[in-house]
């Protein structure tokens, strides 16, 4: 006989056995034992509130305010912290110009970054995140010195937080935006 008979017959043989593994999927199911139930876990935004906002020193030269975030994580399950973005507003001097603003954390670019500046959240705690910020007196702003000399400012805190469920790369980024006056 022809042995090009017994390669083709092999070749229709184990395509066929292919066939039928790929037509029936990748995972084999036991039909006689009950399958559990998913749970569908329902994750909750993180909670941020402004704790302070603070002038730590203040001369003719500059002043040194420090503003503080608290972040509680309500989930069953921990929270990574990106970054935080914020804007911060003296109200007398101006509601929409802006004095300073700073970010807090760091997001990954590319490549997940090795001893990037994120934050763990585990579940049902709270956290302290806090930015020192120095403002310069160029004199063209006495009403804002005067406010932060006689500790009279009226502040406003705008912006966002970035983070991520249990890590950088499993889940989608989350956001919180927020908007404080104190």
């Amino acid at each position: 006989m022809n042995p090009k008979i017994f390669v083709f017959a092999a070749v229709i043989a184990l395509g066929a056995v292919l066939g039928g593994i790929l037509l029936s999927g990748s995972a084999l199911e036991n039909l006689t034992s009950p399958q559990p139930e998913k749970k569908v876990l329902k994750i909750e935004p993180i909670v941020v509130e402004l704790d302070d906002v603070s002038v730590l020193d203040i001369s003719e030269r500059s002043a040194t305010i420090e503003v503080k975030f608290k972040i509680a994580n309500p989930n069953p399950t921990s929270v990574i912290v990106q970054v935080m973005d914020y804007q911060l507003f003296e109200l007398d001097f101006s509601e929409d110009k802006q004095i300073a603003g700073g970010q807090i954390g760091s997001r990954p670019e590319g490549m997940v970054e090795f001893g990037s500046n994120y934050y763990s959240l585990l579940s049902d705690s709270e956290i302290v995140l806090k930015d020192k910020i120095v403002l310069k007196n160029n004199g063209s702003i006495p009403e804002l010195w005067s406010a932060l000399n006689n500790d009279t400012a009226k502040w406003r805190v705008t912006g966002d937080v970035f983070y991520n469920l249990s890590s950088m790369t499993s889940g989608q980024e989350n956001e919180v935006h927020f908007d404080f006056t104190k």
